[in-house]
């Protein structure tokens, strides 16, 4: 492997990743701590405004990242690219990681812009982390929003396949991103309710690490109610049954040039 090369696409990670965080989150703080004071309401175009957010914050991660990396950014891509597209296992770990570390420097990061907003809306810190982390919208059913993330992840994974299988027909280069992005933004929006979408246990879990640093009550990792693991494992078995349905269903009969 390559020393210089990896550092170069780890760094890619972090920086395509924090971005990321940066708009995603970014949004939310707005429309949360702009809102009405109730954490999660919709509210004046806010869940609108989120999915979109979120959608062009993918895009935009994945052109600052994607020459140098491929612009993973998500370890549910990183695995999934390993295990049916020869992506290098020995590549995975330090991904991740960049990308955890990435998503908590991003969270880091809106929370010192909007810090005075935060002590106004929530100055004990104990209903906001939400902001950073996502959150089941019906707690006492752990398995909706595991089997929600699960579809969710799937969906992306399968369209990514689709979207940049040479096989198939794959658009320029430069639109890629692009339609990513508006992947996320469909997924947002049809499947966005049940536990935040986030489909991507980086983009969670990093800002969520970041939420206990910081000192948020309601984190949903040291506060009790353990929901932290399931936008970590959902999406990561969402990713790979996608990626089984793109290649098992279509990609098996594309032909081969």
């Amino acid at each position: 492997m390559n020393t210089n090369r990896l550092v170069a696409e780890v760094v890619a990670e972090f920086i395509g990743t924090m971005v990321l965080i940066l708009l995603g989150a970014g949004v939310v703080a707005s429309v949360v701590l702009f809102g009405n004071g109730t954490p999660g309401e919709v509210v004046n175009g806010g869940f609108t405004n989120i999915t979109f957010a979120w959608g062009l914050a993918v895009m935009m991660g994945v052109f600052v990242s994607g020459k140098i990396s491929g612009g993973h950014l998500n370890p549910a891509v990183t695995i999934t690219l390993a295990a049916f597209r020869g992506f290098p296992w020995s590549k995975v770990v330090p991904y991740c990681i960049a990308q955890i570390a990435g998503a908590f420097a991003g969270a880091a990061i809106v929370f010192m812009n909007y810090r005075p907003a935060f002590e106004k809306f929530d100055p004990m810190l104990e209903k906001s982390a939400g902001v950073f982390a996502t959150f089941p919208a019906f707690p006492n059913t752990p398995s909706a929003g595991f089997i929600d993330q699960v579809l969710g992840t799937a969906l992306l994974l399968m369209l990514i396949m689709a979207i940049t299988d040479e096989r198939n027909t794959p658009p320029a280069p430069y639109l890629g991103p692009v339609l990513v992005g508006l992947v996320v933004v469909s997924i947002g929006m049809s499947f966005g309710s049940l536990h935040g979408y986030a489909i991507n246990p980086a983009r969670d879990f990093g800002p969520r690490l970041f939420t206990v640093v910081a000192g948020f009550k309601n984190n949903g990792l040291t506060d009790g109610t353990g929901v932290f693991w399931v936008p970590i494992v959902a999406p990561i078995l969402g990713g790979l049954i996608g990626a089984g349905v793109y290649d098992f269903g279509i990609r098996r009969f594309l032909p081969i040039d």
